[in-house]
């Protein structure tokens, strides 16, 4: 069957002129090294500093702060890397960001529309966190701190630095997995330990542990991480399988979550989670995911189609919700990225335009995804790699910005195409967002 006349692509990338960059010294603030996720951490690097001097200003450059001290700013960046992780504080943020009215200056909704960088604040809170730990051990060990203290606090900075440093970029890439449960079992296991630690820690000092604000941020680090776990739930899933390589997967149990949201699922609670934007459909209960063969997990999914998987926690917010700060946005996908960009087409709160490239849509996502696609979006550019081979998607991306007078581009990929995207955009002049692979 031959492939709809618009279905092809109405634009040639290389008749796209694209306009000059921006001045040198605003494009140095839109390189990706200097993206908001890394001066977040920056943030919290320098915020730590403040006490850090002022201590030792305060002893005439000779005094450290004592292992009590030493505790509580550890502990207070700890709850910062944790809580800011934390479902219910994600969509706040979210709720907060995008509460901007639309008469305020572009450049101020520019700048809230990169809140979902707030993984730099756990980042930040981690690192300094373990930095003032280690600290805190070396000013125990100094006191002579009873033996079951320091036993506690070795094993605790061991299993820190050890979580740490799994979670470095070059190894998180390599080793997903192992990074995936070296936070979810250390973080489980760390938790532990400073409980055990703090109330060491008070019994030595002979103080009423209920009377130790570090106690009650204990607690609520705790309920924290046990939220997600006490909604844990095993529900059915239907799976209809359009080609080899995609699956969508229909949920109605209950819960229709909100457009741009995510659902985390899984065959194995303890061991793998993978998360999937949810595509609701307006008017209808339930829900959609969209799974590409994209790994070993993946690929089991769509092969062994499973009749229940489980699902925890709550609908997270997800980076395209930032659409509303803006009167008009483009969506840019390639293959599976329209599984998140759908259910923000599908209900139309922000005027938006559709860039999306795939081999064979209709052979890999079925007639029925492509025409409704086509129904909400009947000028978008869908691009078949099949028959046109991949196009510059900067230039795409620039020419349907210019053509629908949009005020921001969302692109949701493959993350070197997403940073070619965003980076491509910004340099221009452009807000621009897509996902930064920080989970």
């Amino acid at each position: 069957m031959t492939t709809p006349p618009r279905l092809r692509p109405r634009l040639r990338p290389q008749d796209i002129a694209l306009p000059a960059p921006v001045h040198p010294l605003r494009r140095i603030w839109k390189h990706p090294r200097l993206m908001h996720y890394n001066r977040l951490i920056a943030l919290v690097v320098a915020v730590n500093l403040v006490p850090a001097a002022a201590q030792f200003a305060a002893g005439g450059g000779q005094a450290a702060p004592d292992a009590h001290t030493l505790g509580r700013f550890a502990l207070a960046n700890v709850a910062l890397a944790v809580l800011v992780r934390q479902q219910y504080v994600i969509n706040l943020l979210f709720r907060v960001a995008t509460a901007a009215p639309l008469h305020w200056p572009l450049r101020i909704r520019w700048t809230l529309a990169k809140v979902y960088h707030f993984g730099g604040l756990h980042v930040g809170g981690a690192l300094m966190g373990t930095g003032w730990f280690v600290a805190q051990v070396a000013a125990l060990t100094a006191d002579g701190a009873p033996a079951g203290l320091l036993a506690v606090s070795y094993a605790l900075l061991v299993l820190l630095i050890a979580v740490v440093a799994l979670a470095l970029p070059p190894l998180r890439a390599r080793r997903h997995d192992l990074f995936e449960r070296s936070h979810r079992f250390g973080g489980w296991a760390a938790l532990a330990l400073l409980w055990a630690q703090t109330l060491l820690s008070l019994r030595a000092r002979s103080a009423p542990p209920l009377a130790d604000p570090g106690v009650w941020v204990l607690a609520l680090l705790t309920l924290s991480v046990a939220l997600p776990w006490l909604r844990l739930r095993k529900v059915p899933v239907s799976i209809e399988r359009p080609s080899r390589h995609v699956a969508i997967a229909r949920f109605d149990h209950g819960e229709t979550p909100f457009a741009g949201s995510s659902t985390a699922i899984s065959r194995s609670p303890l061991t793998e989670w993978h998360s999937f934007a949810n595509v609701p459909t307006p008017g209808r209960s339930g829900f959609r995911l969209t799974v590409s063969r994209a790994g070993d997990w993946t690929g089991a999914f769509i092969d062994d189609r499973p009749s229940h998987v489980w699902v925890k926690g709550i609908t997270t917010a997800g980076v395209a919700n930032v659409e509303t700060l803006f009167r008009k946005v483009v969506y840019v996908s390639t293959g599976s990225g329209i599984g998140p960009v759908l259910p923000h087409l599908l209900a139309a709160e922000v005027p938006s335009r559709l860039v999306w490239a795939t081999r064979a849509p209709r052979e890999t996502y079925g007639d029925r995804l492509v025409d409704e696609i086509l129904a909400a979006q009947p000028e978008a550019v869908i691009w078949d790699t099949t028959e046109s081979g991949k196009p510059d998607m900067v230039r795409l991306a620039y020419a349907a910005f210019r053509e629908f007078d949009a005020e921001a581009v969302i692109c949701i990929s493959n993350k070197k195409l997403t940073w070619q995207v965003v980076h491509g955009m910004e340099r221009l002049g452009i807000p621009a967002y897509g996902a930064i692979w920080d989970s």
